[in-house]
């Protein structure tokens, strides 16, 4: 392939680099320029163009991206088709999704023209996510490299998705005088909604005496009951297992079974046992899948779910991403119980940077209309300081010093969005970025254009908050009807800080899985005040 610029009497055939501006159309990229064109560039005055010349041997982007994702095994995959250059792939079912690095790596340094990027390996998937994706990089490729990179992915695997299969899951818990039954019931609870993607079931629940004996035995009864599905055993230890020879690996090993692994380079789950009784595999489960939070049994159960076979050689790899303080899901690393009693701290984070657009051209800013001759902002920031939120965060914006004098004086951190024209996305990750918000437990992102939210149903929200362990969001509605404000838990931060455009937490708070919490307050979580006409409504009076 030739790239450059391309003199126009040249440049019949050449396919544009860029796309070319004309008065009756554009020419887009990746277009080929035929004779009209020509005549079309030559009567605007162009006399170059930037584009590449396909030569002999070579293969067209599409093409190429096209032919790469054909050479990849079908199996549970659908391919988008190709578009400048790329072709995604997509799982048809929930499963895992398991890559080969050393296959991917080989095809991506054979030109740097030819990629494949994909999901980490061993990831679970649900239908419809991409998993995987083809670019071609310049509008052409040898053709002889392509072949070369297709051979690479025919001969060898570079990624595949591995379908859940349902299992019949018998639970052993064992008891202690110290574990409390309402525990083992959550338990049990948990581990149903862990199987439900792979169609698995609890068949049976077995509680026991925290013994090798009782163990053992009910591990021989649960692999010898019939079971309309392929068998698992999941163990939960009222004690965490310190040494190859406690009580759950070794009711294993009297059971009749091996044990394949105890413990894993995954923090949380490191207290994992694995083992199996004949084809039956068996979970001695960390204390820490008793939450459903994501941890080292996650990643053992999916690969048996997907039906593999784990090794000791498999679990002592996992060490490499297996500190999961990172993960959305658990927020920070486990420490002691004490260090971990201030879970609740809620700062409040006021927006208040919209244009308030629905006001008029040049009309009256919302946020200054006086309520009992206060300013509405001054009055919601008040609000927002008397309750039990820790702090007070203002975002900022449009009309950014007058705003800022209504609030002078209040115990309050303001900051101020440059950004603001671009939506509300920006000043939620204004907002979020603040040293303080950064450092809580929960936020709770409250509308200053909403007169009607008091201090008491702020506090209802972050006692609501509290009350969750700071694990849940909490949604204030009306009759059912979802509203404002918000408290979104630390788990969810990064996700904000995401967000582009116009929009605000809805599409997190809907899709998160994170559990959600309402509490209703009244048609005070739908009253906001977008136009003079709603702020008279509401009692107020039009200033500034």
């Amino acid at each position: 392939m030739k790239f450059g610029s391309f003199s126009i009497d040249v440049a019949e055939g050449v396919i544009l680099a860029h796309a070319v501006k004309l008065a009756g159309g554009n020419l887009p990229k990746g277009h080929k320029i035929e004779s009209a064109d020509i005549e079309r560039l030559i009567g605007e005055g162009i006399e170059h163009v930037i584009a590449a010349r396909i030569e002999p041997g070579d293969i067209g982007e599409d093409e190429a991206a096209g032919r790469l994702a054909g050479a990849v095994a079908p199996d549970h995959l659908r391919l988008s088709e190709a578009s400048t250059g790329r072709v995604n792939v997509y799982s048809t079912v929930d499963g895992l999704f398991v890559a080969n690095r050393s296959t991917v790596d080989r095809l991506n340094r054979i030109d740097p023209a030819i990629t494949l990027a994909c999901l980490n390996d061993h990831v679970p998937v649900r239908n419809g996510d991409m998993v995987a994706t083809f670019k071609i990089i310049p509008l052409a490729v040898s053709g002889e490299r392509l072949e070369m990179a297709c051979e690479v992915l025919r001969a060898t695997s570079a990624f595949e998705v591995k379908p859940f299969t349902s299992r019949s899951v018998s639970l052993i818990a064992t008891v202690l005088p110290s574990l409390k039954p309402t525990v083992m019931d959550k338990t049990a609870r948990v581990l149903s909604r862990r199987l439900t993607a792979s169609g698995s079931h609890l068949v049976r629940e077995a509680r026991v005496a925290h013994d090798v004996e009782p163990v053992a035995e009910a591990l021989r009864t649960a692999s010898r009951l019939p079971d309309a599905a392929a068998k698992l055993i999941i163990l939960f230890g009222a004690s965490a297992v310190i040494d190859d020879e406690d009580v759950i690996p070794e009711a294993i090993r009297r059971a009749g079974g091996e044990v394949v692994q105890v413990g894993m380079p995954v923090d949380p789950g490191n207290l994992l046992v694995l083992g199996r009784i004949g084809d039956v595999p068996v979970i001695g489960a960390p204390g820490c899948a008793r939450s459903p939070k994501e941890n080292g049994f996650d990643w053992v159960l999916d690969r048996i779910l997907a039906g593999e076979k784990p090794s000791a050689l498999d679990i002592s790899g996992m060490g490499v991403g297996g500190l999961l303080m990172e993960i959305q899901a658990r927020p920070r690393l486990r420490e002691a119980e004490a260090q971990t009693a201030r879970v609740g701290e809620v700062v409040t984070v006021v927006l208040a940077a919209g244009k308030a657009s629905r006001m008029g051209e040049g009309g009256p800013h919302k946020l200054l209309a006086e309520f009992d001759g206060v300013p509405l902002i001054r009055r919601s920031v008040m609000t927002a300081i008397g309750s039990q939120a820790s702090s007070v965060v203002v975002v900022t914006g449009h009309r950014k010093d007058a705003l800022e004098t209504a609030v002078s004086g209040l115990n309050i951190t303001t900051v101020h969005n440059p950004d603001y024209a671009s939506g509300m996305a920006s000043s939620l990750a204004t907002g979020f970025s603040v040293e303080q918000a950064r450092s809580a437990d929960g936020i709770l992102v409250m509308l200053a254009d909403m007169p009607g939210v008091s201090t008491g149903d702020l506090d209802a929200l972050i006692g609501a908050f509290r009350q969750s362990n700071g694990q849940s969001i909490i949604r204030a509605v009306s009759g059912g009807k979802r509203g404002n404000p918000v408290i979104l838990p630390k788990s969810l931060f990064a996700e904000v800080l995401k967000l582009e455009g116009d929009v605000g937490a809805r599409h997190i708070v809907e899709t998160s899985g994170v559990p959600v919490v309402d509490v209703d307050i009244g048609d005070a979580a739908h009253l906001d005040v977008d136009t003079p006409e709603a702020v008279i409504s509401a009692g107020g009076i039009l200033k500034g």
